[in-house]
């Protein structure tokens, strides 16, 4: 067994990445998958094929892949990403519609660009890359980043755009508002042929949805058995994308907690359940706003409780990823301490399992090395006494362990398409500094930073700070 990565089936890390989008959006967790559905339905109405149908579904499942990418700059603009973007997916009125079009285009190309590079990392057909890359393009052409219109936008784009406003709209307004809003849109947003389609079985649909077929076991029966495997790592570099300061932290949460059950005496298989629960621990950071996470003063209760539930979302994940239901549970209980006075579930002393208690310890000792607003990152030792200091709510014995544990350095690839200096600028970059911020770090001009950004966009095929971050961790450049 290669501890150092996690593989599970393709189907499973796209349902782990509809997650993360569901959650992201403010969205309830079967969304996209009633979305995929749907999907799948308007293609066969419309007379797809099989492999057209299954490219529908894939699409809308990562329709909101790319969505932690751009999550600063939708801060910066609303305040709060999660509420500001389901406040926008239910908007009705054309001219609100079109204000928000106009000021989300730079953050709709990050979007698209990040969610085409998650479907070329899991080998999805053409036809999915395509319709991500241009997700949010409209038939009439007003929409984003190309305003492409007609028939230079892939047709599965208006098959998941239409699945998408009938979900959402029919859950907030009711079905009958739903379609009269989706007529408005007629050859404006999609093709009005489509449209028609939604509205002769549209009842139909939303009531077959009601009685479970888009179950994650029938979605899997129908579109998920591809026979192959992929990284659970990039989902991990997923959720991390939410806020510069994340890059890698899953993964260093994931490789010191397997260090540390080995060191304890841990089995292999236990050691892999710990490192694959390390990966996803973050995945309910997802539905938290980036003000929140980031506030240095005390927050509100609402806002408490939305961090008391990250783990929550956690356990709730396992429920729907098959694949991962062993790992999430115990993900679930990363917050909890042995004197009760954790959450979200308040339990104490033996009622957290012996993993659970490495996985929480190894996030405490990470998270004290990792700089972000309001804390400066502490070295080893002094992070290590300090944990030592929350004897009583974190494992005695395995804090020791973390000395013969100790955070994990990436082991970079012998040979790399960028230079040193280059994957120096991108790290940066990566962490959130701007050009001038990382020219002072670096001893070097604004220009020469631009310069050798530039050079990695090119040689990563990007176009923005996002895609190449990700592309660069998938490829353990960074």
């Amino acid at each position: 067994m290669n501890l150092s990565s996690a593989s599970i089936p393709v189907f499973d890390v796209i349902c782990a990445l509809a997650f993360v989008g569901d959650l992201s959006m403010g969205q309830p967790v079967d969304h996209s998958a009633r979305t995929a559905w749907l999907a799948a339905r308007l293609a066969e109405a419309s007379g797809c094929g099989p492999q057209a149908r299954v490219d529908a579904a894939w699409a809308a499942l990562l329709r909101w892949s790319g969505c932690t990418a751009n999550a600063p700059e939708f801060a910066d603009l609303m305040g709060d990403d999660v509420g500001g973007r389901r406040a926008m997916l239910a908007l009705t009125s054309p001219t609100e519609i079109a204000r928000v079009i106009g000021s989300v285009g730079p953050m709709a190309r990050i979007h698209c660009e990040v969610a085409e590079d998650i479907a070329r990392t899991l080998a999805l057909p053409d036809e999915v890359r395509a319709t991500l890359r241009h997700c949010f393009e409209a038939f009439d052409g007003t929409g984003q980043p190309m305003g492409l219109s007609g028939e230079a936008v892939p047709p599965t784009v208006y098959l998941v755009a239409l699945a998408s406003d009938l979900e959402i709209l029919s859950r907030t307004y009711g079905l009958h508002s739903a379609l009269q809003t989706i007529a408005e849109r007629a050859d404006h947003r999609y093709p009005s042929r489509l449209v028609e389609l939604a509205r002769e079985q549209g009842a139909d649909w939303m009531d077959a949805l009601d009685r479970g077929a888009a179950s994650t076991e029938a979605l899997k029966a129908a579109f998920g058995d591809t026979g192959r495997t992929a990284a659970l790592e990039l989902v991990a570099d997923v959720i991390d994308l939410k806020l510069p300061w994340m890059l890698g932290l899953s993964r260093r949460v994931a490789d010191t907690a397997r260090r540390c059950a080995a060191h304890l005496g841990l089995d292999e298989a236990a050691q892999g359940r710990i490192y694959r629960a390390g990966l996803i621990h973050g995945i309910g950071r997802s539905s938290v706003p980036n003000n929140v996470i980031e506030a240095i003063r005390p927050v509100g209760e609402a806002d408490q409780e939305k961090l008391r539930l990250v783990p929550y979302w956690a356990e709730r994940a396992g429920r729907r990823i098959e694949a991962l239901r062993d790992e999430a549970l115990l993900a679930s209980f990363i917050e909890e301490r042995l004197d009760g006075t954790g959450y979200y579930r308040g339990v104490s002393g033996e009622a957290i399992p012996q993993e659970a208690r490495i996985l929480a310890t190894a996030a405490c000792a990470v998270m004290l090395q990792t700089a972000r607003p309001g804390a400066a990152a502490l070295d080893e030792a002094t992070a290590l006494q300090r944990l030592r200091a929350e004897a009583g709510r974190l494992d005695v014995t395995t804090v020791e362990a973390l000395t013969g544990a100790p955070l994990p350095t990436r082991a970079l690839p012998a040979a790399s398409p960028l230079t040193d200096r280059e994957v120096q600028v991108l790290s940066r970059i990566a962490q959130g500094e701007s050009n001038k911020e990382a020219a002072r770090v670096l001893g070097i001009s604004p220009s020469t930073v631009r310069a050798h950004l530039e050079s990695v966009f090119r040689k990563l095929e990007c176009s923005t700070r996002a895609a190449a971050t990700l592309k660069a961790m998938t490829l353990r450049l960074i």
